[in-house]
């Protein structure tokens, strides 16, 4: 029982320290094709705060994997629409919401580049230009990031994913 034990805090430990180098999600997407300015703007519709990025491209335009993982679910929610949620490494969360299409299923494991699905207006996006909102949750908190701010407790785990992409 031990040796599973200290097996499985040696698995955790690596996922934890693995390196990645993430890429932007959506396909031929550049820094100018999103406002770094919308991460954790409020106010923000039934949400309250905007935890996260919204990456506009053309419907249909692929959706990838910004990093390896595994896929922990894929469905459809009131406000995302149709979602996927992925673990990276880090105990990273991934969430890519209003897809048009979703090409994975959970348990799936993912490559870093590989189609997730395609970029759409679904959930509470429809309407409005075709998007990905991509936000990044650490399942490891970080008090020091909390503040006094509207839902400031939240910024321990939610990640700018601005600064996400631009420093690794």
């Amino acid at each position: 029982m031990r040796l599973l034990l200290l097996g499985v805090a040696a698995v955790g430990a690596l996922w934890h320290f693995a390196p990645e180098r993430p890429r932007i999600p959506v396909e031929a997407a550049t820094r100018s094709d999103w406002n770094p300015m919308t991460f954790w703007h409020e106010p923000w519709g039934r949400s309250g705060v905007h935890k996260g990025i919204d990456i506009f491209a053309r419907k249909g335009t692929p959706v990838i994997a910004p990093t390896y993982g595994v896929v922990l679910f894929r469905g459809e929610i009131e406000l995302g629409g149709k979602v996927v949620l992925a673990l990276g490494p880090g105990w990273r969360l991934h969430y890519f919401a209003h897809l048009e299409d979703i090409a994975v299923v959970p348990g799936m494991a993912l490559a870093q580049g590989a189609r997730l699905g395609t970029v759409g207006d679904s959930g509470n996006a429809a309407g409005k230009p075709p998007h990905l909102h991509y936000s990044v949750l650490s399942l490891i908190p970080r008090p020091w990031r909390a503040d006094e701010s509207s839902q400031g407790w939240k910024k321990m785990f939610y990640l700018d994913p601005t600064v996400y992409l631009a420093v690794r």
